[in-house]
């Protein structure tokens, strides 16, 4: 089994890159890639996990866009594969979108304190050193608290973009994402791009419109689409050229979601390292 989109505590998971690996492997996953948002900083840990495990690991990334619409832009969120994480144009912009996540957080923070008993080292807390923060460590800090039982019950309340406490982040346009993750060697592939209920989702002429400029991919099978989208995504990657992927969205115990839930075919995966600038590390291949 392949699944193409994890999550350590690097970012919004609750587990270290390398418990990613031992989960995949207890699964019976034999690749996996970790994807932290907006950051390779658990690509390291990982790399070293891959033998011990016996787990296949594909590096890459999560990074939060936005895309241009008549009423002012949608969220999209842009997995990268087998990039060069030192290429300095796609480094700097993932640097302004971590330190605006930051600032982003402490004003979410400070609004909810106003009707709920939480502080900014509650958040802390919730985070593990060096990570990006996001809002799965407010909820898991409004979790800690007392507020919410569940990360879903914050998300579907409190931090959900209509919420008075939600506050907005910088977040690079996702045309300009696509050609930065091409320029650094990388394979751009959208996620989940029809998980309503996470907020709107991009149109069908928005995904057209990126794969013109370079979009390799779509992300068919995940947990919040339904058998029209799925179907649906298969029609519309076959008619624009895209490869179609599927994953389980892992984020440990921070979500509901399975390791190999979802899982990608072995000739998708030799598609995007071949069209990669690393390779996929393999057990014993280094």
């Amino acid at each position: 089994m392949i699944d193409l989109h994890t999550h350590s505590c690097e970012s919004d998971g609750t587990q270290t890159p390398r418990q990613v690996l031992q989960a995949a492997a207890a699964a019976g996953v034999r690749t996996v890639a970790l994807t932290d948002h907006d950051t390779t900083a658990g690509w390291a840990q990982a790399a070293q996990a891959v033998d011990e495990t016996d787990v296949a690991l594909v590096r890459g990334i999560e990074i939060s866009t936005r895309a241009a619409t008549p009423d002012g832009g949608i969220s999209v969120h842009l997995l990268a594969y087998l990039h060069d994480p030192e290429h300095p144009a796609l480094l700097a912009e993932l640097t302004r979108t971590r330190d605006d996540r930051v600032a982003r957080a402490r004003r979410m923070t400070e609004r909810l304190a106003e009707d709920f008993p939480l502080t900014w080292d509650d958040v802390v807390a919730q985070t593990s050193h060096g990570a990006t923060v996001g809002r799965p460590h407010l909820a898991d800090a409004l979790v800690a608290v007392g507020v919410v039982e569940h990360r879903d019950e914050a998300f579907a309340t409190m931090l959900h973009p209509g919420a008075p406490y939600y506050v907005p982040h910088y977040a690079p346009d996702t045309a300009d994402a696509v050609r930065a993750v091409l320029a650094a060697g990388g394979v751009p592939v959208m996620a989940h791009p029809r998980a309503g209920q996470r907020g709107r989702v991009v149109t069908e002429q928005t995904i057209a419109e990126l794969a013109t400029v370079g979009l390799a991919g779509l992300e068919a099978d995940h947990r919040d689409h339904d058998a029209a989208d799925r179907v649906r995504l298969r029609e519309l990657a076959a008619e624009l050229g895209l490869l179609v992927t599927g994953a389980s969205d892992y984020h440990g115990a921070g979500k509901q979601n399975r390791l190999g839930e979802h899982t990608t075919d072995p000739a998708v995966l030799a598609e995007i390292e071949d069209r990669g600038t690393l390779e996929v590390l393999r057990p014993w291949s280094r």
